[in-house]
């Protein structure tokens, strides 16, 4: 018989190499899947993970997946270090994307090009004005910041539905609840013409490089990675709990606030009933993935993207339903659980 038996010490040897395990066995799991559902599984994998890194547009649109994705899981990932369990990137990147509609609404034929950093700007607050409310429950009442967080998600998407349906829909959109579409100088720039990718993937790579600085070179990332790994070590210290609960929430709304304003100011460029397919969700899996290092977020992100991009290929291509992006997330996270086990256990004979 095999049993698991707790190891003295975590594995930091299966620590570095559950993700590549968790791709993996994702990658079985796919096969399997495509041959019970009568597909061939060479094509079927070929059209999630070789297909969109053909053409230069193909890459442009990995770069587009990416930016949203790698913001929200920045930003989720200071939270994990510190032991805050936000799961509400979804609800502040809608509510980034809304705040980020509303002043973009606001633009017109005399408003001068940078007139799109205010958009972002924009974005960044209202992601922070809605972490902070989860900061708020969880300092002032102890409320469960997973919860509360996660709740919240669904009264911003009420919220957006709500105005696209009402105050902000186009008064010429035939009575679609959509918004008018922006103007030009609320738009993010194009970085490649002929392509969607724009200047939010270079945002994203500058945000990159800062996360990782304040990660691994300032007093303040060092504070909340002390809070979260030893809370008992951070209180002799003197680091303050709520100084980390406010910290990492408002600095992960401000991120996924930004991916919103970057989304609907750029490739929607209007406000729609859904402005996100699930990025805040899924942004949890790539930290993980990630191992909740700003470098390993960038491949998970990838990664994530390239699942983003496959999914709705093989709708066209195989006929394959919209869910097969979904069935494939849950895979890769069930994967990654069943990897992370073995950090901390091992398999003996007993």
């Amino acid at each position: 018989m095999l049993r698991l038996e707790a190891r003295p010490a975590p594995s930091a040897v299966m620590g570095a190499l559950s993700p590549v395990i968790a791709l993996a066995m994702t990658v079985v799991f796919g096969t399997l899947l495509f041959l019970a559902l009568g597909k061939n599984p060479v094509a079927g994998l070929k059209v999630f993970f070789v297909t969109p890194l053909e053409t230069v547009r193909g890459w442009s649109e990995v770069g587009l997946k990416m930016t949203p994705l790698l913001l929200c899981a920045l930003g989720l990932a200071l939270c994990y270090r510190s032991n805050v369990w936000n799961i509400g990137a979804e609800g502040q990147f809608v509510v980034g994307g809304v705040a980020a509609g509303g002043v973009a609404l606001l633009a017109g034929a005399d408003t001068p090009r940078a007139f799109f950093v205010v958009v972002l700007l924009a974005g960044i607050a209202g992601g922070m004005a809605w972490a902070s409310l989860t900061a708020l429950l969880r300092d002032r009442f102890n409320a469960n910041e997973i919860l509360v967080s996660l709740m919240l998600t669904y009264v911003g998407g009420l919220l957006l539905i709500y105005l696209v349906n009402g105050p902000w829909k186009d008064p010429k959109g035939f009575n679609f609840p959509y918004s008018k579409t922006f103007d030009a100088m609320a738009m993010v720039p194009k970085l490649m013409p002929g392509t969607r990718l724009t200047w939010g993937v270079v945002i994203a790579a500058v945000v990159l490089v800062l996360v990782w600085i304040f990660v691994a070179r300032s007093k303040a990332g060092f504070r909340l990675a002390v809070a979260g790994h030893a809370p008992l070590a951070a209180r002799f210290a003197g680091f303050s709990a709520r100084e980390g609960i406010w910290m990492s929430l408002l600095i992960c709304g401000a991120l996924a606030g930004l991916a919103g304003a970057l989304e609907v100011a750029g490739p929607l460029g209007q406000l729609t009933p859904q402005i996100s397919p699930g990025y805040g969700f899924a942004a949890i899996i790539v930290a993980w993935l990630g191992r909740l290092h700003p470098g390993g977020c960038v491949f998970a992100a990838f990664v994530m993207a390239l699942i983003y991009i496959g999914g709705e290929l093989s709708q066209s291509r195989l006929g394959l339903p919209s869910a097969i992006t979904g069935v494939f997330q849950g895979m890769l996270l069930l994967s990654l659980l069943t990897a992370d086990t073995f950090i901390h256990y091992r398999v003996r004979r007993g």
